[in-house]
């Protein structure tokens, strides 16, 4: 292999998206099972409550200046927008004003909240103030905003529900009855959808 392909191939590696283990929440405790990659942006930190065993895959925006819950357990894929704060009316309403406005019409800011074992699939955007129940999947390139039912699957733009999770669930626990008892400490006794 020629110095400038092990350079190349060097720098690829140096430079990758990788899965940090680990998280330090705001709260000061440490999520050894949370993993979040180095090519996914997090903003505000400080209004960021996660638990652990979350996955939090490459290139996301994660907006957390209107307070964000991350439940036990989610995962976000790649390519996800969660939101707690929209400027879109704001700046179109405002124009040129709008920037340097102590408080903007049509800005809006709210917080959001994912459920645990939620499930966040690719290019799909989380609207400021969204609420999702646990065990929530969200297909792929779905646009969610409101309230979203326990184990509701959605898909869409805008998000609309189109199953329910458990229906997939007791398939796998009926292959797999050794696990009802870990699913089961978190989503409840397995009832019909």
């Amino acid at each position: 292999m020629s110095l400038k392909h092990t350079l190349a191939a060097a720098w690829r590696r140096l430079v990758a998206p990788r899965m940090v283990y680990g998280w330090r929440g705001a709260d000061g405790r440490w999520r050894a099972h949370t993993r979040v990659s180095t090519h996914s942006d997090i903003g505000c930190r400080e209004r960021l409550a996660i638990g652990d065993h979350v996955y939090i895959g490459h290139f996301n925006v994660i907006d957390a200046s209107g307070g964000l819950e991350i439940g036990e357990g989610c995962q976000v894929t790649n390519h996800v927008s969660i939101l707690t704060h929209s400027t879109h009316h704001a700046l179109r309403i405002g124009g040129r004003a709008f920037y340097g406005h102590p408080q903007p019409p049509g800005y809006r800011q709210a917080a959001t909240v994912l459920g645990p074992y939620c499930f966040i699939g690719p290019h799909s955007v989380i609207g400021p103030g969204a609420r999702l129940g646990k065990g929530v999947l969200v297909k792929a390139y779905s646009h969610v905003t409101g309230e979203v039912p326990d184990f509701a699957i959605v898909e869409g733009q805008p998000a609309r529900v189109v199953g329910d999770t458990r229906s997939v669930d007791r398939a796998l626990l009926d292959a797999h009855p050794q696990m009802r008892a870990h699913y089961e400490a978190w989503a409840g006794p397995l009832t019909a959808p």
